[in-house]
This record gives C-alpha cells, sequence and structure tokens, in this order.
C-alpha cells in the first residue's frame, strides 16, 4: 500500500506542477521554482515559446492583455445631448460663480411693487366697475339738475327784468369748464 501512497502523491504533485505551469502561462508571471521535477528546462523553453506567440481574438499583443472593448465609443466626435447639457451646465456654475464673486446687496426698490396696495386694487377692480357706472349716472343726474336749475333762475330773473321770453339760458360756460377740470381731477386720483 505504502508504494500504491507513494506513486499517488507523486502523481498529484505532478498534477500540482502542471497546473501551476498553466496559471502562470495564463498570468505571464515566471513559474514558481519547483525541485521535485527533473526535468524542469523542457517547460520552460515551451513557456518562452508560447509568450512569443501567443494570439487570440481577446488578446492585444501591444498592451500584452485582454481586449477591453471597442478603441473608439460608437458616438465619439459626435454633438450628443449629453454634451450639450453638461456644456450648458459648466456655463451655468461659472456664472452663479461671478455673480457670488460680485457679492452685491439686494436692492429691496426692485422686489417691491411700486405702490403697496398694487393687490388690493386688483382685487377691486371688479368690484368697483358696477359702483363705477352708478357713480357716473348719479353725476349726469346732479349736472342735468344744476343745469335745470340754472336755466329755471335765468328765467324767472330775466322774465323779471325783461318780462320777455328770451333764449334760453342753460349753465354758464365758467361753471362748466369748473366742473370738467374737477371730474378730470377725481378720475386722475382715483388711477
Amino acid at each position: 500500500m505504502s508504494s500504491n501512497q507513494a506513486s499517488l502523491d507523486a502523481a498529484s504533485n505532478d498534477r500540482k506542477a502542471r497546473l501551476a505551469k498553466l496559471a502562470a502561462l495564463k498570468r505571464k508571471q515566471p513559474e514558481p521554482e519547483t525541485s521535485d521535477l527533473g526535468d524542469a528546462s523542457e517547460p520552460t523553453d515551451a513557456a518562452s515559446e508560447t509568450n512569443k506567440f501567443l494570439s487570440g481574438r481577446n488578446y492585444d499583443a501591444e498592451t500584452r492583455g485582454p481586449k477591453l472593448g471597442f478603441e473608439q465609443g460608437p458616438q465619439e466626435g459626435q454633438v450628443t445631448v449629453e454634451t450639450q447639457a453638461a456644456q450648458i451646465a459648466d456655463a451655468v456654475k461659472e456664472t452663479a460663480q461671478k455673480e457670488e464673486e460680485t457679492d452685491q446687496p439686494i436692492d429691496l426698490f426692485k422686489l417691491q411693487p411700486k405702490k403697496p396696495n398694487w393687490d388690493l386694487r386688483r382685487d377691486l377692480d371688479e368690484k368697483l366697475k358696477t359702483l363705477n357706472v352708478r357713480t357716473e349716472n348719479a353725476i349726469a343726474r346732479l349736472v342735468r339738475q344744476r343745469i335745470e336749475n340754472a336755466q329755471r333762475e335765468a328765467k324767472e330773473h330775466g322774465a323779471k327784468s325783461n318780462g320777455e321770453d328770451g333764449e334760453e339760458v342753460g349753465i354758464e360756460g365758467q361753471m362748466l369748464v369748473e366742473g370738467i377740470h374737477l371730474r378730470e381731477q377725481e378720475a386722475e386720483d382715483d388711477d
């Protein structure tokens, strides 16, 4: 049995040495030195020959390593959306950095509206439409009443002085102009 075991040990050592040589060829590292084998010179010659003529589909002889893929990407040299987005992002970062460097205080007058009650006026404009119509009607009615009263007074005054029926006299020109100016000023104040 001992001879059987010795032959098995020798066979396993042989196998281990061959596997180590194959692994070394794959990794292109020098072989581990084995003192058990008597014919060590022959495999080193074979290893050097395989290093010279090793070729294959996935082997790159220039880099002495596996080919990793294409030398150039399929979209290399073309303008893509990703490259444009990266350029835009860089430009935005640069402008943000420039703005931070200037570090000017915020102008509060630019942030505030010119009139502080602009939002209230916006909301009330719809509600005021009906009131504006009623106001204009009331003003027109008052003007008509003044004209009628002025005409009555003129008739009474004219009838007492002349006793003749003359032209109908309306509101005097000066009073009419003053009323118009007053109305325009009220409209400007409202705006």
